[in-house]
């Protein structure tokens, strides 16, 4: 049973402690504006070095709330706008994760191409705290403002280099077609309360679960909604924004958005396929199915002819973003558990091949087409065999992690009887694998033309090596993280 929290007296500590790293996060960004706005670009540094402490109490904050016994029933708190559950714990130790990795991967490329100012760490944290009240929304209003809140951040993240065309035009791209997708989400929210009443996740439920027949505008504004989510995941018919986006962004935004927006909208998505829109599963899987295999077949085929990383990466980040909808067919604790470790192992491994690949530059240029990856094993051995594990576990080879997870989601669409969605995956994965055997056989066959620049940051070393032993090792603890996902999961059904 959910608890609430409210106090129509007086405000209680006690109302915002589910929300504890989401206010720790705000506030801290808050203070280090302020700080910023009166030190300048002198102190830049010292802006980075406190968002990183802000992200770290706040991981401290959700752990204490999982491992207290808080989170083990669901939590309303702020006039039921928000709730705390463990799913939301976890999925928000994978974001706060996801967005101190992407900080600790900028610095140096910052420092390299001479935009390290105090804006770039504060438009990452104010994105994250949109990200964690995206995971916690328990009604529309919030989900849209939550939305909104890291989606504007990401916009102006994507053209901060303002002196390069490719970023500047990736920035207005994301934000014309961004805004189109917002358009369509408030659409959808607006058909979804107009026909049920209630912008609140349990009431819109019970209207629709109550009814006899189900309201077609609430139909319409749920495939409204959920094909505004799908731009947030780059998801086909949704994806025109990936390829133009990664290739023309700075790389180290390039690698936060592969890391963390989509984890954080995935939650979303789960959260409204299980709540809200639970009663219309059925027509919802009809739209799954379609963007899921759309998605598949076009990341998988589509990355065939790319020479760009950074673009072939999106189109990576597009199947791969089909084969986690497959866990969200069998509508089961089961299938979301599959996704939950899907997502995060896709995290962790996207955030090693980006580590590796910003450790490659030639003639103070940073290196982003395939080609400049050739004999990569011959002068850097080490860089070269870390990025061909991670690329493998990627393309789901054994005993990697990667393949663990596409197993995992697999299992959840067979068993919910999509067999031939499954098939249409497992085949489009081997078909999504030539392209990373392509970058492996460039590194390890092909001749170097002229040696690489030395790698100066340990971050990206350290971020590389714990994505590498992350995939490696992944084979001694599977169950140990499947069990911590399905408590995760099973806290979104009653």
């Amino acid at each position: 049973m959910t608890q609430t929290f409210q106090n129509a007296d007086a405000f209680s500590w006690f109302a915002i402690l589910p929300v504890q790293a989401e206010l720790f996060l705000a506030v801290g960004g808050l203070l280090l504006l302020m700080a910023g706005a009166f030190w300048g670009k002198a102190k830049a540094g010292a802006v980075m070095s406190w968002s990183l402490v802000a992200i770290a109490i706040s991981l401290l904050a959700v752990v204490s709330d999982i491992y207290s016994g808080r989170s083990n029933s669901p939590v309303d708190t702020l006039g039921g706008m928000l709730i705390a559950d463990d799913f939301s714990n976890w999925m928000k130790l994978m974001i706060l994760g996801g967005v101190g990795v992407s900080l600790l991967l900028s610095v140096q490329w910052l420092k390299e191409n001479n935009l390290f100012t105090f804006e770039y760490p504060l438009l990452v944290l104010f994105s994250g705290v949109g990200m964690l009240f995206m995971v916690s929304a328990n009604n529309l209003l919030a989900l849209y403002v939550s939305l909104e809140l890291s989606s504007l951040c990401l916009y102006v993240l994507a053209s901060i280099n303002r002196d390069n065309l490719f970023s500047s035009e990736a920035g207005l791209k994301y934000f014309i077609l961004g805004a189109l997708s917002s358009g369509l989400l408030l659409f959808g929210i607006s058909l979804v309360y107009g026909y049920t009443g209630s912008i609140s996740y349990a009431e819109i439920a019970s209207v629709l679960g109550g009814a006899s027949v189900r309201p077609l505008g609430a139909l319409v504004g749920m495939v409204f909604i959920l094909a505004g989510i799908a731009f947030k995941i780059s998801a086909v018919p949704f994806h025109m924004w990936t390829p133009d986006v990664y290739q023309g962004a700075p790389t180290p935004v390039t690698a936060l958005f592969a890391i963390v927006p989509k984890v954080a909208a995935f939650a979303l998505l789960i959260r409204l396929l299980t709540g809200p829109f639970m009663p219309l599963s059925a027509e919802a899987n009809q739209i799954l199915v379609f963007v899921s295999v759309a998605s598949m077949v076009l990341g998988g085929f589509a990355g065939l002819v790319q020479n760009n990383v950074k673009r072939l990466l999106a189109y990576s980040s597009i199947a791969n973003m089909g084969y986690a909808l497959l866990g969200l067919l069998s509508g089961t604790p089961e299938g979301v558990a599959a996704v939950i470790i899907y997502l995060g192992i896709y995290m962790v491994t996207v955030a090693g091949v980006f580590a590796v690949l910003m450790t490659l530059r030639r003639n103070g240029q940073a290196l982003e087409d395939v080609k400049d990856l050739a004999g990569l094993s011959v002068s850097s051995p080490m860089k070269a065999y870390a990025m061909a594990a991670l690329l493998f576990s990627m393309s789901g080879i054994p005993p990697l992690a990667g393949f663990f997870g596409k197993l995992f989601v697999f299992q959840a669409a067979v068993s919910a009887g999509y067999f031939a969605v499954a098939v249409i995956g497992v085949l489009s994965s081997v078909v999504g694998a030539y392209y990373y055997l392509r970058l492996i056989k460039v590194m390890f066959f092909d001749e170097q033309v002229e040696a690489l620049e030395p790698c100066s940051s340990r971050s990206r070393r350290i971020v590389a090596l714990a994505a590498l032993a992350f995939v490696v090792l992944f084979t001694i603890l599977p169950n140990a993280l499947l069990a911590h996902a399905q408590l995760a999961a099973g806290s979104l059904f009653p």
